[in-house]
């Protein structure tokens, strides 16, 4: 028990479990932003488009009233503004999550870029003063071999095994 409770724990405390869980959150509050826009605004502009008497609503079976006006059976609808407005939910959902994770993606890039250019302006620092050999870098015009496939590497090391052995 203890073991499954310290694999459990290492399991959450991981970063990408995290990241998971804060990116539910902020979709779930982004949704309810989003369904409160679509259903308050847009929904009602949706359901004026007059395509019948009913506007974007199908009416299956109609309710049935007695003579005091009482409503004895609801009436069956079919709400095509409640499809689109849920089709338009989820496309503004998907957007704005993607913006977000858009910027989120090339901050980390740039953060990644400016960490290598400053381990590389520390390692030049460290050469100037001597620390650490020069770099071996290709000159311009000097070709730069093609690296050995993984068949090349086998047969080499296959024969200096061979040689070894002889």
């Amino acid at each position: 028990m203890k073991k499954l409770f310290k694999e459990f724990k290492d399991f959450i405390s991981r970063g990408s479990v995290l990241d998971l869980a804060v990116g539910m959150i902020i979709g779930a509050a982004f949704t309810a932003i989003i369904t409160a826009l679509v259903n308050g605004i847009l929904k009602p502009l949706i359901n004026l488009i007059p395509l019948s008497d009913t506007g974007l609503q199908t009416i299956l079976k109609p309710a049935v009233v007695d003579e005091a006006g009482q409503i004895l059976t609801e009436a069956i609808v079919l709400d095509w503004g409640a499809v689109i407005s849920a089709v338009i939910t989820f496309l503004l959902t998907a957007l704005v999550l993607f913006i977000i994770v858009k910027a989120i993606n090339t901050a980390q890039k740039k953060a990644e870029e400016a960490k290598a250019k400053a381990k590389r302006a520390f390692e030049d620092k460290l050469i100037a003063e001597g620390k650490l050999p020069p770099r071996e870098e290709p000159k311009a015009d000097e070709p730069v071999a093609p690296k050995p496939t993984q068949e090349e590497l086998l047969a080499e090391i296959r024969d200096l095994l061979a040689a070894q052995k002889k």
